[in-house]
């Protein structure tokens, strides 16, 4: 909105000029969005508390995981209206808000924003247990990934080649399949993202790491001169994705003040959703789609962990992990919660760096 408003001004006072630069943007709107979620913190957690909307851990499901998260029973949820929050008004305040990779960026966001937020609502004020039925989950994702993929597919710069990490000049065309992948990677990425938020500033640790990456993604797809150099295919307009991701940068050290072990509030479905798919969409609007593996491999690793055990049991009544997710796993076998934490975040951190190393490496 700053951009529209100030930046043609720039011939009358020259300091105005800034506002051209995505990168000074994107620092304010990472600033911006982490002041939002310093300030609103406390009023939340009170205004949660005030509502009892607390963390309900069941003893039924695990004595041992019981055990193990005891402690944070009561503690506040549905933090990611606050996640929501600095992402929203931070990216409205600082990027082109006619730009459609924005608008999309922030459709996806909201929508599965609302899901998350319908599931803890049922959980925490309608008291049942289990939230939203798997199925309406599903369908809202589906829904979701069905309109993004439509509308890429259908307009006029269509994109619909995937390509290959580390090769160069190598693609897989789907054409309309492209659809039916967008819709996995969004309900892929926002589930994923839902089964790492178990452990105190878990997610959103990764979430940070992964954003990192995307901004530096976006900057290099939206950069004609760039994206040249680096052999990465150039998406005119895709470049003020970089003050979305830088968004969610802000947002989420701003959430992991609070949310670091021991955790003040958790993010809840209304965060861990939106913001996989969050992260899903910019992948698919700069053309990175296969890169989500790598630059969010803990959360693939997390989901397949849930995938594997469930699978196992079905089919020979044993368990390949001790618990599912996986971060669950390391608990039971005796590593302290901040340990888990930290050493998920070390991984994740170094396979950001692998996921930026691929621009070179083609």
């Amino acid at each position: 909105m700053l951009y529209i408003l100030l930046y043609p001004l720039h011939g009358a006072v020259s300091f105005f000029n800034l506002f051209r630069y995505i990168t000074f943007r994107a620092s304010m709107a990472a600033l911006t969005a982490f002041i939002v979620s310093l300030v609103l913190g406390p009023p939340v957690i009170r205004a949660l508390r005030r509502l009892k909307i607390g963390e309900n851990v069941r003893k039924e499901e695990s004595a041992r995981l019981y055990e193990l998260q005891s402690s944070k029973q009561d503690t506040p949820t549905m933090g990611g209206i606050l996640i929501l929050l600095a992402i929203v008004s931070s990216t409205l305040l600082w990027a082109d808000i006619f730009n459609h990779y924005i608008g999309l960026a922030l459709f996806s966001t909201v929508w599965l924003g609302v899901t998350g937020f319908m599931d803890d609502y049922l959980k925490q004020v309608r008291k049942k247990s289990k939230g939203l039925t798997a199925t309406a989950k599903f369908t809202s994702q589906i829904v979701l990934g069905l309109i993004l993929g439509t509308l890429l597919f259908l307009m006029p710069d269509s994109n619909t080649r995937i390509d290959v990490p580390f090769l160069k000049d190598v693609s897989l065309q789907l054409g309309v399949l492209y659809i039916l992948f967008v819709i996995l990677v969004i309900a892929g990425t926002s589930n994923a993202v839902n089964l790492t938020d178990g452990l105190d500033g878990l997610a959103i640790g990764i979430v940070i790491m992964v954003s990192i990456a995307f901004s530096v993604l976006s900057y290099v797809t939206g950069n004609k001169t760039l994206s040249h150099y680096l052999l990465v295919p150039f998406i005119n307009g895709s470049g003020e994705l970089t003050v979305f991701c830088a968004s969610i940068l802000g947002a989420g050290l701003g959430f992991l003040w609070f949310n670091c072990y021991p955790a003040s509030i958790f993010m809840g479905d209304v965060g861990s959703l939106a913001l996989g798919g969050a992260l899903g969409t910019v992948a698919i609007l700069i053309k990175k789609e296969l890169l989500l593996v790598i630059v969010g491999g803990i959360f693939v690793v997390e989901a397949l962990s849930v995938i594997i055990q469930v699978a196992s049991f079905r089919l020979t009544k044993k368990r390949v992990f001790k618990c599912s997710p996986l971060h669950h796993h390391f608990q039971f076998a005796g590593w302290p919660e901040n340990k888990v934490i930290i050493r998920f975040w070390i991984l994740a951190g170094l396979l950001a760096l692998l996921t930026l190393v691929t621009l070179k490496i083609r």
